[in-house]
């Protein structure tokens, strides 16, 4: 009911987001022939903001558990009414004086929306989504009034209003019957609303569907910032302004959320070409913008341009053999940069605006394609199908698939390899450098975007995720690189230090420089590329510095931004081949630098994802075949080898260095992994621990011939002490399986004696990574306290102690206890107090044997780690 009730949930926040939404604009058109509308135009245009993200929030968090096609309803809806309430803004705020120009500024945006929410509706009906294929109509048909009211004024506004009044009911009465069926748990549901029959339907069609649920509403954003281009071709408005802004960055920037989201769902090629596109959208609303306090119009870099199609084309190579569809679709944006680069007043001239035309056509296209392809059972051919034929019949090139295709996954987050875009941003931004322009009119032309966006915003989302996937040196280099851009970018191109240099400007340089030589120190460790990569960026910060101090040679900053974009146009290919094809097809090269010692070996162990049966089986069979793996468990990581297999346990014991004195503990999956040695064990040991397992309590018992049954042979030795054996049955259902496959495991800590817990595979990794054979990921521990040591070696005559008390309490441990003694009659310690329940037994008249009552506390180990640490 959780999982089911957070998809409701979720669904019901989108319906009433979109019911709000439409209530505001049925409002603000009943009202707008007054004097003085209801709402005014800046306050709609507040709301209209917060329901957008509103809306963003509910197709986010239901695309977690459902590819539905609430996914791209909510996300478009949510950029159409964010784009539609800035523009009220400027309005209100008189940004738009001109009879034509709230005309002008919405139209495109409309039109646009009327036409992607048309198609969400064909695909709604025919995928078996009645109600969202509804709802997705009646916002398409009320746009469409929209748009025939600015064209039109015979049409009036209440025709409009009646539109999103619709809009209103039919989602206000979808989502009360959601709310209705989640609070009465399926027992009461409107008509039409109940989906509990289709639930098992909609979980299967959603698990075959697409991998990325994200594509088509990227897809769609490409089609608004190309309606604004060719309705200003097409002459549905006059002209290109400031209230096109809105849409193109609008776009832009959602377009910078789905390319984060793109590598959640673990797609690294279609992200990329999103943050490629979010930098077109967000570069022509800045031209756009820029004749606000310039009179010219601006002019773009060709130099950059000509690099940006050539990455356009790459990528759309690589793509073609993940999809064709995608491919081809990727080479329009290659004839895109190719007509801005061929066109001295960019976005303004007609050729760019032509190509617009053919963006907007196939971008609906392929939109519909993935729509589609989400949902039905029956797909629309891409062709991957016969590229994935073709290159079997190679034997160099095999295309990686299946959701682990970016292992090693080391990280705290589950997300797909952003090397791609990293890298790209750095060859787009350094040969934005090399841009001509009057340096004392900074603005005349248009680098910012290429430079701010591109080397800086891009390449520090790039480094989050490198930093989400446990990639601690690349996340540094390119947080640290993003805002050497950013900054040098606004300081230098906006005129926020104008056009002199300053002293200032230079120490920062050299700040900068210091920060990365270490970065250059630490990359030899890692590969040749890298060493490069970040050596070569050294030689833009001295061309920086330089010109601070107006020493810069001639044809120096030429040079260093074309060596440094050729290293990063090196490090794209590989980084694209690595995610594309299985083993490495373009060499980065081994470390300069090798360390010796724990974590710096030169074979890496296995990581498989938890999460998976077939990991466990592998993991298993590891174990079996002798070897030792890092595994998670209840508490924190532990390190483990199979009780069959002595010699894997003398190899565990080796490779953590555990002295003498710090012995290894005992796990089973079950007592009856011990029943043939149930005569071995008292009754009251036995039935204490079946009492308090399975659980994190280690019990510390006395040793005993039980331990010939488990086959440690010689190992035996390795674990407890000649008198006692810690021994547990963890409480995590992964563990317990991979016991249950192996048979009895011998465990210790994952981590070298003396240091702390591990809480994550990616410290198993670091600390023990070249001294195991494989580590089970499952990202962070859902505890960070190891386990309570309970000290039963004197159970049986009602004595406990605590070695140590970890995550269960000790009072806990005493009630588990205290149950058991009941059912045994246990003799206490002298001095121990009687309790209530054996007060009542004597006030009853039974015969109380001499004694019994509450067990009583021995002192503490004082080495709380002489018998384990888990």
């Amino acid at each position: 009911m959780g999982d089911s009730g957070a998809e409701s949930l979720h669904s019901c926040i989108g319906l009433l987001g979109i019911s709000a939404g439409s209530l505001l604009l049925a409002v603000h058109f009943y009202s707008s022939a007054q004097a003085a509308p209801l709402i005014p135009s800046t306050a709609l245009g507040i709301l209209l903001l917060l329901v957008s993200a509103l809306l963003a929030y509910a197709g986010i968090r239901r695309s977690l558990r459902n590819a539905s096609l609430l996914v791209a309803l909510c996300l478009t809806l949510s950029a159409l009414w964010s784009g539609y309430g800035v523009i009220l803004i400027l309005a209100g705020q008189g940004a738009l004086p001109g009879l034509g120009d709230a005309h002008d500024a919405l139209v495109p945006g409309l039109a646009t929306f009327t036409l992607a929410l048309l198609l969400l509706a064909v695909v709604g009906f025919l995928c078996g989504e009645p109600l969202l294929g509804l709802v997705a109509a009646a916002v398409s048909l009320a746009s469409a009034h929209e748009v025939a009211l600015h064209c039109s004024s015979s049409l009036g506004p209440s025709a409009v209003a009646c539109g999103h009044l619709s809009v209103c009911l039919v989602g206000g009465y979808f989502a009360l019957g959601r709310i209705l069926r989640l609070l009465t748990r399926g027992t009461l549901a409107l008509p039409g609303t109940d989906l509990a029959k289709k639930k098992a339907q909609e979980r299967g069609r959603g698990s075959s569907g697409s991998t990325n649920p994200f594509a088509a509403p990227g897809l769609l954003l490409n089609m608004l910032s190309a309606s604004v281009f060719c309705c200003r071709l097409l002459g549905v408005t006059h002209r290109l302004f400031l209230g096109h802004v809105p849409w193109l960055w609008a776009a832009g920037t959602y377009q910078i959320g789905i390319c984060v989201l793109s590598y959640r769902a673990m797609d690294a090629l279609m992200a990329t070409a999103f943050g490629f596109t979010s930098i077109l959208k967000l570069a022509a609303g800045y031209c756009l913008l820029y004749p606000a306090w310039q009179p010219e119009e601006p002019s773009l870099p060709t130099p950059f341009l000509v690099a940006f199609s050539i990455l356009f084309a790459v990528l759309a190579l690589f793509l073609s053999l993940q999809s064709p569809v995608d491919g081809l679709y990727l080479l329009v944006f290659v004839t895109y940069c190719i007509a801005l680069a061929c066109s001295p007043r960019g976005v303004f001239a007609g050729g760019p605006q032509g190509v617009a035309v053919a963006i907007f056509v196939s971008s609906a296209l392929v939109a519909l394609i993935h729509l589609y392809n989400v949902r039905a059972r029956a797909k629309i051919p891409t062709g991957k199908g016969a590229v994935k034929a073709l290159l079997a019949r190679s034997s160099l090139l095999k295309l990686r698939e299946g959701p682990d295709l970016h292992a090693p996954y080391l990280g705290y987050s589950k997300y797909a390899d952003a090397e791609v875009l990293t890298y790209a941003c750095s060859v787009l931004a350094s040969f934005a450098l090399t841009a001509t322009g009057d340096p004392k009119a900074p603005l005349a032309t248009v680098v910012i975007p290429w430079v701010v966006v591109a080397g800086g915003i891009l390449k520090l989302l790039g480094g989050s995720v490198a930093f989400a996937r446990g990639k601690t040196l690349e996340s540094s280099a390119f947080i640290l690189y993003s805002v050497m851009w950013i900054i040098w970018g606004l300081t230098r191109y906006s005129g926020l230090c104008g056009t002199a240099r300053s002293f200032h400007a230079a120490v920062g340089i050299i700040s900068f420089m210091l920060f990365n030589s270490f970065i250059v120190f630490c990359s030899l460790f890692l590969n040749m590329a890298w060493c490069f990569y970040s050596l070569t960026f050294m030689l833009i910060a001295v061309s920086f510095l330089l010109d601070a101090i107006h020493a810069l040679p001639t044809g120096y900053d030429i040079a260093a931004t074309l060596i440094f974009g050729l290293v990063s146009f090196y490090c794209f290919l590989a980084a694209l081949a690595s995610s594309t094809f299985e083993g490495c097809c373009l060499p980065v090269g081994r470390p300069m630098v090798q360390l010796s010692g724990v974590g710096a070996g030169t074979t890496k162990c296995l990581h498989l994802p938890a999460r998976k049966a077939s990991s466990v089986k592998r993991i298993a069979d590891i174990l079996r075949n002798g070897g030792t793996c890092g595994i998670p468990t209840d508490t924190v990581y532990v390190l483990v080898a199979a009780c069959s297999r002595p010699d894997a346990v003398e190899k565990a014991h080796r490779s953590k260095r555990q002295a003498q004195d710090r012995p290894m503990s005992l796990w089973i999956s079950s007592l009856r992994q011990l029943e043939p040695a149930k005569h071995l064990f008292t009754p009251l040991l036995w039935d204490f621990m079946e009492a308090a397992w399975p659980s994190p309590i280690s019990l510390v018992i006395p040793r005993g011939e039980w331990v010939d049954f488990l086959g440690m042979k010689d190992s035996a030795k390795y674990v407890g002490t000649p008198q006692s054996v810690a021994i547990r049955i963890p409480d995590c259902s992964v563990t317990t399986h991979l016991i249950d496959l192996v048979g009895p495991i011998v465990v210790t800590s994952a981590n070298p004696t003396g240091e702390a817990d591990t809480t994550h595979h990616n410290q198993v990794y670091a600390k023990l990574g070249d001294k195991v054979d494989a580590v089970l990921c499952a990202g962070p521990s859902p505890e960070n306290i190891a386990s309570t040591v309970v000290d039963c070696t004197k159970i049986d005559s009602g004595n406990i102690g605590f070695f140590r008390v970890g995550i269960i309490p000790k009072s806990q441990v005493l009630q588990i206890l205290e149950q058991v003694q009941k059912k045994h009659l246990v003799v206490p310690s002298s001095g121990a107090c009687p309790t209530k329940g054996w007060e009542e037994l004597q006030s009853r008249g039974h015969a109380v044997p001499n004694g019994v009552g509450r067990a009583a506390l021995v002192e503490p180990d004082p080495d709380p780690e002489h018998h384990t640490r888990f």
